[in-house]
């Protein structure tokens, strides 16, 4: 079928396009940590296939569900490929990895993506399009993806500038209180209410996106300013998403609906923390004994379908659970590579062996993704006017001849 994606979106398939990018993120993380590079082909063909058609991971047929955190996820990918030095494109296609992540970065930066209302002025909206549904929906997995890009980027090429940029985003979400004096993340709130009905639901991706993005900054600068972050948001996230040592998910789990997306979130909880143990290596006595136990469980529970070897969702049941897909194998992939040690040439900068050459003006002279729509003249005017007066007449005549 199409490269680079599974079946979907609904009601074509259970996934949405963003799954795909996180599934090829998985499997480069498994590639580093393993050395199998058997899938090598498979992930150079996902990600050039869906890149679009301006390099922005912006492609038009996806546009109908197009929000900031979806097109953020595929510029992760990216950035996992240039920061494990997976082979870079090849020259005929003009692409590089770093440059697609900073495309994407540069269209999220610009104001045409933001709300400038109120308290939640300067945040990213949810949706990338205006058109679509959520696009007053302020929330925070958008600008968590936004933080996490930019903090990277900041690292890779030690540029102190973008990390005060982002570091700019973290301090918003704290002033509309998406992030709390406690270290918790809730969900989002809306832009007509000046983002104080806040969703308090909590999602594993969005802590473990800020939590990686900071270890980045803080391995970058050893500054306390990206230390106290951690220390603050680290905790707290160990304490809620692991009760009893095993990775759940609450907001779905307990009580409520889980969807195809969030059967996706323990892994990224599982790789981004394990990333973190090692940027930020002090964290590692808090982190990988937590990491350990939740993938034992997480195997423990891989005995369904007729090879006794798929994985459900539900990790702390102890049992499978009788569900089964993508999200859910990749998930217990994740937390598996997350126990592998970090190969020592390390994650890659451009002085220490990263090949990714970027730009930083990729995305930021790009024109329109969708056509502007002509502006109306004084003719326009008229025909419609005389348009609606045949219309309304022909509707009359047709009532009167009905009554006769």
């Amino acid at each position: 079928m199409t490269p680079g994606i599974l079946p979907g979106p609904p009601p074509d398939g259970d996934y949405y396009w963003w799954i795909g990018g996180a599934m090829w993120g998985t499997l480069l993380d498994y590639r580093y940590y393993t050395d199998d590079k058997s899938y090598d082909d498979t992930i150079m063909q996902a990600l050039v296939h869906q890149s679009g058609e301006q390099h922005d991971f912006m492609p038009k047929n996806w546009s109908a569900s197009m929000g900031n955190d979806d097109q953020a996820f595929w510029a992760l990918a990216t950035l996992v490929a240039a920061e494990t030095g997976f082979t870079d494109p090849a020259a005929d296609t003009d692409l590089d990895w770093l440059a697609l992540a900073q495309a994407v970065f540069n269209e999220q930066t610009d104001a045409g993506r933001r709300t400038y209302t109120g308290s939640c002025s300067g945040l990213l909206r949810w949706q990338a399009i205006q058109y679509n549904n959520g696009w007053d929906y302020i929330n925070t997995i958008a600008n968590s993806c936004y933080f996490n890009i930019g903090a990277r980027l900041a690292r890779y090429f030690q540029n102190d500038t973008l990390a005060n940029v982002v570091g700019e985003t973290y301090d918003m979400l704290v002033g509309v209180d998406y992030i709390d004096a406690e270290g918790n993340i809730y969900d989002g709130g809306h832009e007509e209410e000046d983002c104080k009905d806040i969703n308090k639901a909590q999602f594993s991706y969005n802590a473990a996106l800020m939590i990686q993005g900071l270890a980045h900054l803080y391995n970058m600068t050893e500054a306390d300013t990206w230390k106290e972050k951690i220390d603050l948001l680290l905790p707290r996230t160990l304490e809620f998403f692991f009760p009893n040592g095993t990775a759940v998910e609450p907001a779905c789990e307990f009580g409520g609906t889980c969807t195809t997306d969030m059967l996706s979130f323990k892994g990224f909880l599982h790789r981004w923390l394990q990333s973190t143990a090692y940027l930020a290596s002090y964290t590692a006595e808090q982190i990988t004994p937590i990491l350990k136990s939740s993938a034992q469980s997480a195997v423990d529970q891989c005995t369904g379908g007729t090879n006794g070897r798929m994985c459900g969702f539900k990790w702390s049941s102890g049992s499978y659970d009788g569900t089964t897909g993508a999200c859910q194998q990749m998930s217990v992939l994740a937390s598996l590579i997350s126990l592998l040690p970090t190969p020592e040439t390390g994650i890659l900068t451009n002085t220490t062996g990263g090949t990714s050459k970027g730009d930083p003006n990729a995305g930021s002279d790009l024109d329109s993704h969708f056509e502007a729509l002509a502006e109306i003249t004084t003719a326009d005017k008229a025909g419609a006017g005389i348009l609606t007066v045949i219309f309304l007449g022909m509707g009359l005549g047709a009532y009167v001849w009905m009554s006769i």
